[in-house]
């Protein structure tokens, strides 16, 4: 399988996203998702002036995916730091 077949790397930067571990009184859903942590990623920067513009808020989205629905698509976000405390180790199983 290549990167632009597997939904658990970015299409925009094709960096390999990192799970994270969804509260359970998240309005995002249940589970696991993959959310691409790439600060350096077009779609996390170019989010900052669009949400900037568009709502006029300091947030910015980061690409994500949810395997159990397929769901794809953004991620909102308020810094560069949010939502890392949820990652979860590829090793550990959930």
């Amino acid at each position: 399988m290549t990167t632009e077949n597997d939904p658990t790397f970015c299409p925009y930067c094709q960096t390999k996203m990192l799970r994270i571990l969804l509260p359970v009184e998240s309005n995002w859903g249940t589970g696991m998702q993959y959310v691409c942590f790439n600060d350096e990623c077009s779609y996390f920067v170019k989010g900052w002036e669009h949400t900037k513009k568009t709502m006029n808020k300091p947030a910015s989205y980061r690409h994500h995916y949810h395997p159990e629905t397929g769901r794809k698509g953004p991620l909102a976000v308020w810094s560069r730091a949010a939502l890392r405390d949820l990652i979860v180790p590829e090793d550990r199983e959930d």
